[in-house]
């Protein structure tokens, strides 16, 4: 807990060492982390995240009217992310994050021309050359403007980076549970094929029902994937904390092992076969890949504060009555926390229109009372006891509002699916469940935040009572 609580320590030999035997020239002190890396990769990424997020509404088929709206929103993206460049950088930055955020949304421009037994590559040149030139127009042209407001920039860039990480896990976290909703899951019965396709190539025009959602959530996978990949990048060439590197190691080992069970909830072991007697779906790799999702979610919103600016350049810990005590309540509270998000993932995955597992949902509600209870009170003493300190005021202002809010989609989602009748499955049903399991990933989150500040900030103070 040392490393947690100080700054300043990255497991290196001190900066402060002399340079030479008797040159009496001491170094100035390094900065454990440098805060201008990443800021384009951020951006970049940022930028196709975005557009990712509004393409999903996009292509659920709200209208020709709303879809043409939402394509220039993500457009409108395009410009916005140069234009961040170009206010914190210079304006030829703007090209170099349309680059960025081109590269990343090839992901998604197979499936425009995929689907057949031979690739037209007059088609598929058209539509590379176009999203890459569209790109570099759009974000160069916000880069230009922004870079006629410039303004100098405090903040730590692999912070923002990993905060676009987390991004991208919440997305996914969202899409997942409105495969779970829509009872989905099994829509696309291979992995990592999509019918036989490469999941690259599987063709937009089959994308319809269930199978959209299945494989949208697939292609979500990818992008967060890509992202973690280029994030620990990103971290291993600028902090210079050993224990921050690991811990982006190991987010991307998570973000690995989670896609591996995701694809071994289908297929119930490795295989490219989409013949249903040799596949196997499992009921409780989809309740550990639910629940799990959500711890990595955390895990990459820990590692943005411990790459923050607040966090890197900020004063040592200071002594407070409170400290021990508050230590031990938000460790409790994020454990409550997970075994509440287990309970809920039992219930959701396992309850049926002809079965409800009554012992998951009374194990739930039950829990539920203990963690609403202790995150106000956690939220509360952050927000009151600590409200010197702006990070943990926000964080207790937070924890309370989101757990009050998450009670509340609770209730109207157990209502909704208690009242359900028939097959059919209510949008209004999937909307607040799929909520309810969003915000828990935001409680979780906001816990653990709370846990890691508290150390970083407060030490006991001597004499203090646990």
């Amino acid at each position: 807990m040392s490393q947690l609580a100080d700054p300043r320590s990255s497991g290196a030999p001190s900066p402060d060492s002399d340079t030479g035997a008797g040159s009496g020239v001491v170094e100035p002190t390094l900065p454990v982390i440098r805060p201008g890396a990443g800021r384009i990769a951020a951006l970049g990424f940022g930028t196709a995240v975005a557009m990712w997020a509004v393409a999903y509404v996009a292509f659920m088929g709200p209208g020709l009217i709303a879809g043409e709206l939402l394509f220039g929103v993500m457009l409108i993206a395009l410009f916005a992310g140069g234009f961040l460049a170009g206010r914190t950088g210079t304006g030829t930055d703007g090209f170099r994050v349309g680059a960025v955020a081109a590269a990343v949304n090839m992901l998604l421009v197979g499936s425009l021309f995929g689907g057949k037994d031979a690739i037209e590559l007059g088609t598929a040149g058209m539509w590379v050359g176009g999203l890459w030139i569209t790109s570099l127009v759009l974000a160069g042209a916000g880069g230009f403007f922004g870079a006629r407001r410039a303004v100098p920039t405090v903040r730590s860039w692999p912070g923002v980076f990993a905060l676009v990480a987390a991004g991208t896990v919440f997305l996914l976290l969202i899409t997942g549970g409105l495969v779970t909703g829509l009872e989905a899951g099994l829509a696309v019965p291979d992995w990592p094929n999509s019918f036989g396709h490469n999941m690259l190539l599987y063709p937009l025009s089959e994308m319809k029902g269930g199978v959209y959602y299945e494989h949208a959530h697939r292609l979500y996978g990818m992008l967060v994937g890509l992202t973690t990949i280029t994030l620990v990048y990103v971290v291993w060439r600028s902090d210079r904390r050993r224990w921050v590197k690991w811990i982006a190691v190991a987010a991307l080992a998570m973000v690995c092992i989670q896609g591996l069970m995701g694809g071994l909830r289908v297929t119930g072991r490795l295989t490219l076969s989409a013949e249903s007697s040799e596949l196997a779906p499992s009921i409780a790799l989809a309740i550990v890949h639910g629940v799990f999702g959500q711890v990595v979610f955390a895990t990459l919103a820990l590692l943005a504060a411990f790459t923050s600016t607040a966090w890197t350049t900020g004063p040592g810990p200071a002594p407070s009555a409170a400290a021990k005590g508050d230590r031990t309540t938000t460790v409790i509270l994020v454990v409550a926390i997970v075994l509440q998000l287990v309970l809920g993932a039992c219930y959701r995955h396992l309850q049926t229109t002809e079965s409800q597992p009554m012992w998951a949902l009374h194990g739930h509600l039950t829990v539920a009372a203990l963690v609403a209870t202790m995150a106000l009170v956690v939220g509360l003493r952050a927000w009151g006891t600590h409200g010197e300190s702006p990070v943990m005021r926000r964080l207790g202002l937070a924890l309370v509002a989101l757990t009050g809010f998450q009670i509340v989609l609770g209730i109207a989602a157990l209502a909704a699916v208690l009242l359900r009748s028939g097959p059919r499955i209510p949008v209004y049903e999937v909307v607040l469940t799929s909520a309810h399991q969003a915000t828990g990933a935001l409680v979780l989150a906001t816990g653990a935040l709370c846990a890691v500040w508290v150390r970083r900030l407060f030490v006991p103070a001597p004499g203090s009572a646990a």
